[in-house]
């Protein structure tokens, strides 16, 4: 994990009603977290929303095409919401969010989060992981 990018993940929850965030690689390790939530829950979100991340690709040809590039999924909560966003080759954005968030806000912030990070929030595949990420 990279300590170094926690404290920029801080920037995504400028917005009223963000909770969380953290980094994750395509296979479900946690690259970085925000000081609010601790690290066992975030490598345990990590792992689950890496697959959740792997089903939206899979359903792209259900919008449109196949082979279109995935952006972003929400999820709804009567609580909250989650929000993933690409961040870089294998490399995932999260931000958890309660009801009285500004959805467009948060999304707007996370993408300018990645822009300005760039090749920081990427992560390369790891090799001889028997997996393709």
């Amino acid at each position: 994990m990279n300590s170094n990018l926690n404290w920029m993940l801080e920037d995504a929850l400028e917005v009223p009603g963000a909770l969380h965030a953290i980094l994750l690689s395509a296979d479900g390790m946690l690259r970085a977290h925000s000081a609010n939530i601790d690290r066992d829950e975030a490598e345990r979100q990590a792992a689950g929303l890496s697959g959740l991340q792997s089903i939206s690709r899979s359903t792209a040809e259900f919008c449109s095409h196949a082979g279109d590039p995935w952006r972003q999924t929400l999820i709804e909560f009567d609580s909250g919401y989650v929000f993933v966003v690409a961040a870089g080759p294998g490399a995932y954005l999260a931000v958890s969010a309660d009801t009285t968030v500004d959805m467009e806000a948060v999304t707007y912030r996370m993408q300018k989060l990645v822009d300005r990070l760039g090749k920081e929030l990427t992560s390369p595949p790891r090799y001889g992981t028997g997996s393709v990420a």
